[in-house]
């Protein structure tokens, strides 16, 4: 039997004009071909039918360009036709196609060549037959498999360097899109294809314009066979510490419908299904430089519980509509210790803490996507999601705070109630017109977000002053109830008209709204003095009642030129009003800031050939202050760090250019890509902090200041070596900070320079044998300007492996392996050179392999519990911290795979 494949890049967004398309198959006797697979795919569209017997066949309702149609019956060669970007008829017929014998078969003899990986102008698809995985293995696995990607433990995923936002299905996304529901539920070889996608929203889809920075976004297409199925899966599993471990799901695709209900719990900081990230202690910003190392990146003990369920269906022809629900609750508990120093000229002071915090967090979601094309083309799109989160924190604090004459040593504690609704509606209108090219498109964001929090904050320490003789020994003690309300309304309106200019260029004019209005109410309640004079004692220096407006509009050009395929290239200007408007309504305070910015946008990108690409985009925007900047009040709840909000800050101005070169070779499967990017922020939001005498109290407020920038710069190759069984992959990132600060009234410039290195191989040997082989090597230097020259330089160096042998068809052993090396740092803690190693086996049994039965031992050497270590030093601060982290345990897991196909008619 001689197999054969073809490939095309399947895009969401479909052209507004949809064709009828029909043909007729021959062989080279001018007979029709019966039973011939005719497959067609688009910009929008991918479809599948076979001819009559007569050799007819046909299309209907087909959207998008660059429509592709392939031809292939088994004893003969493929045929493909193109049908011209030109071509604006409704209905089309495609000349007879002749399909010939295929002369080059030889009986007995199967050539079976998948292309493995296929580049497109946004697109980098992955063909899955063209890869070996373990039989049964779920889709995270595999990924970890495929070239340019990688998966850390925790789930997160990343595509060429950067973090996988969302995932879609068949199209569609599924669970709202969260990316760890769907890689740790659907099964590996239920996957025809992953698309990586450079999502640059539905906005600019429609547009055909774009000027934002892409998400990476992944569509996972299933095999034919596998949009009717039944599967999911139960699994169950107890170890040593009271370890635990349980989870269910089950899921039902339906030619184009899909329902889905899972459900899992557990204590050892497995996120089994995510469903975005409760805000409790416990996360971090996830980092590819983490990708390979087999720590718990987790701090703290979590008890974590989910439940949720998605839906999708085709409501009728042209009209979609998806659905989910979910819920989340993480209880987390983190020990750890910390070193704070703050540099000022004669007074050097340092802040050492120990602390235990409390979190339990409850998050529920609900997501909806509305999509209908009418009978005209015109698109609409309704996307509501809404979102309530309630958290409780606790956090207790002792403290030992110094500097040359003073030492305070005592107690912080904070603990808090917070609730946080939160509603987002986007919707889009997209209007077709005959005249091909021309559009009008209108998107409209609304937000509202309000606040409800309640804290009891303690304060209390004990003063040596050594300034005096006798050194003079004094007691604070602070007890405040505070009570804050606070809410935020927003509205974000665009339209879009397009219009052709010539047969290869078109201008946009576009208008852009946004309006921000921004409530507080805050009430403080001194605890101490309430007991005293035996009645409520509110302090009103704490109180704020403010009202905040960011009020922007713009309007401008942009002008595209697209020559042809190989070369598109735009030019856009703008001019943006902005008005911030703050309101204080006890005191009758007033503050107005105006402005108007001039926004050029530039870009092209040039496909030099088939193989190489490179693009370069400049643009402007505008980022607002946040609550914390300008909520104008003297927050000193915490005596030690006082907060002093400036409701006179102006909007922030970035300027960003971006250039990316991208170089493929198909025939050796290597792929490469190099990025940089300059930013530089004009008023700048920056702290400005002062050191009150010479006291270990420091207040921090904020202000604007130019001076800021950034340069950032990645590159990335994959390639295997010698043969397909061992991949090469080098991830490299050099970032460049020069922060602006203010210290005492001092202009302060930190420049930090970020470098980091990754060598990973892996290697795969026929189906016996998987290994993986990487080193990462991280350089964070950081230099100051004041209060006198300083230069820090931390080291990481990172090894790691891991290997899986399959002794037989039914019994899997695996090993995991890394070690760091930490130097440089100034806190001991951050020094240490852990260990971690991770051992498991598995055995399947029963029918298809669907039991499995895990035997794991995590973290053999008990070093996990003290990797939770971070550093930043930014201004005149250095800050270091440990928390703990989950240790040695062993466990047992019992999986139970579920899987229903439809009865063969």
């Amino acid at each position: 039997m001689l197999l054969s494949c073809t490939s095309g890049l399947l895009h969401v967004h479909a052209q507004t004009t949809s064709k009828q398309i029909r043909g007729i198959v021959l062989d080279t006797a001018s007979v029709g071909l019966r039973g011939v697979n005719i497959r067609l795919t688009s910009s929008s569209d991918t479809l599948l039918t076979s001819s009559d017997k007569n050799g007819l066949y046909q299309f209907k309702n087909v959207g998008g360009d660059q429509i592709r149609i392939s031809y292939s019956m088994l004893g003969h060669q493929i045929v493909t036709k193109t049908l011209p970007s030109s071509e604006s008829s409704s209905f089309v017929v495609i000349p007879n196609v002749i399909l010939t014998p295929q002369n080059s078969l030889i009986e007995g003899v199967s050539v079976v060549k998948v292309i493995p990986v296929v580049y497109g102008e946004d697109t980098i698809q992955y063909n899955m037959d063209a890869f070996k995985f373990r039989p049964h293995s779920l889709l995270e696995e595999a990924l970890r498999q495929l070239p340019g990607i990688q998966v850390s433990r925790d789930g997160t995923v990343y595509a060429q360097g950067k973090q996988v936002s969302s995932v879609m299905v068949d199209g569609k996304k599924f669970f709202g899109g969260d990316v760890a529901t769907a890689t740790k539920n659907l099964p590996a070889n239920f996957v025809k294809k992953i698309q990586v996608i450079n999502y640059f929203g539905d906005y600019a889809t429609e547009r055909g314009i774009r000027t934002e920075e892409p998400e990476k976004v992944i569509n996972i297409v299933l095999h034919e066979d596998s949009k009717q199925i039944t599967f999911g899966q139960v699994t169950a599993g107890v170890g040593t510490r009271d370890r635990y471990i349980g989870s269910v799901g089950v899921n039902r695709f339906d030619d184009g419908q899909e329902f889905s209900v899972i459900g899992s719990i557990n204590n050892t900081n497995t996120s089994l299904f995510s469903f975005g990230s409760p805000s409790g202690v416990g996360e971090r910003e996830k980092s590819l430089f983490d990708a390979n190392d087999f720590v718990d990146p987790t701090d703290g003990l979590n008890n974590i519980k989910s439940l949720g369920f998605n839906f999708s269906d085709n409501l009728a022809k042209n009209t979609v509509l998806s659905t989910s629900y979910s819920f989340a609750n993480k209880r987390n508990v983190t020990t750890g210790n910390s070193f704070l120093r703050s540099d000022y000229e004669m007074n050097k002071i340092s802040n050492q803490e120990s602390y235990r915090t409390m979190s339990d967090d409850y998050f529920h979601r609900v997501t909806a996507e509305f999509k209908h094309r009418f009978k005209n083309n015109d698109i609409l799109e309704i996307k509501p999601v809404f979102s309530y989160n309630s958290v409780y924190f606790g956090n207790y604090r002792e403290r030992l705070i110094t500097n040359n004459l003073v030492t305070n040593d005592g107690i912080y504690r904070d603990t808090s109630n917070q609730k946080n609704p939160n509603l987002d509606v986007n919707m889009l209108y997209a209007r077709s017109f005959k005249k091909p090219g021309r559009k009008l498109v209108a998107n409209m964001t609304l937000n509202f977000n309000s606040q409800r929090r309640l804290e009891d904050v303690i304060d209390a320490y004990a003063t040596v002053d050594s300034s005096q003789a006798p050194p003079r020994l004094t007691k604070f003690d602070q007890h405040y109830y505070i009570r804050q309300t606070s809410g935020t309304d927003g509205v974000k309106a665009s339209v879009s008209f397009v219009e052709p200019f010539t047969s290869s260029s078109f201008v946009e004019l576009f208008y852009d709204y946004e309006l921000t209005d921004m409530t507080a109410v805050r009430r403080v309640e001194d605890k101490l003095k309430t007991a005293e004079f035996d009645q409520f004692f509110y302090v009103d220096s704490l109180g704020v009642s403010y009202d905040y407006r960011f009020q922007s509009s713009r309007v401008g050009l942009n002008y595209q030129y697209i020559p042809n395929k190989a070369f598109r290239s735009n030019i856009g200007f703008a001019v943006q009003p902005l008005t911030l408007n703050g309101y204080l309504p006890r005191e009758d305070m007033y503050y107005k800031y105006d402005n108007v910015n001039l926004v050029p946008t530039a870009g092209f990108k040039w496909r030099i050939n088939d193989e190489l690409d490179w693009s370069v985009d400049y643009v402007g925007k505008n980022n607002q202050p946040n609550f914390l900047h300008i909520i104008p009040i003297r927050d000193n709840s915490n005596s030690q760090n006082i907060v002093v909000g400036n409701p006179e800050l102006k909007a922030e101005f970035s300027n960003r250019i971006n250039t990316t070169l991208r170089k493929f070779i198909t025939k050796r499967s290597q792929y490469f890509e190099t990025n940089f990017a300059f930013n530089k922020v004009l008023n700048k939001i920056v702290s400005d902090k002062t050191a009150l005498g010479t006291s270990t109290i420091q207040q921090t407020t904020f202000t604007n200041s130019d001076g800021y920038y950034d340069l950032k710069w990645y590159f990335l190759f994959n390639t295997p070596l010698f043969n397909e069984s061992l991949q090469l992959d080098l991830v490299g990132n050099t970032d460049f900070y020069n922060n602006i600060s203010f210290i005492n009234e001092e202009r302060n410039t930190t420049k930090q320079f970020i470098y980091s290195q990754s060598v990973q191989m892996r290697y795969t040997w026929s189906d016996y044998f998987e290994s993986l082989f990487n080193t990462s090597y991280l350089l964070n230097n950081a230099r100051y300007t004041w209060p006198y020259n300083n230069e820090i330089t931390a080291h990481s160096l990172l090894m790691s492996g891991a290997t899986k042998g399959y002794i037989s068809d039914y019994v899997t052993l695996g090993a995991e392996v890394s070690q760091r090396f930490n130097s440089g740092y100034e806190s001991s803690f951050m020094n240490n050179n852990p260990t971690i190693l991770n051992a498991y086996l598995e055995v399947s049994f029963l029918r298809n392999k669907l039991g499995l039965l895990r035997f794991q031992g995590f973290d053999l050497l008990d070093q996990n519990k003290n990797m939770g270590t971070y550093s930043e030093y930014i201004g005149n601060d250095l800050y270091e911290a440990r928390n703990n982290r989950l240790g040695r345990y062993f466990m047992v897991t019992f999986n139970m795979r579920l899987q229903k196909y439809p009865k063969k008619k």
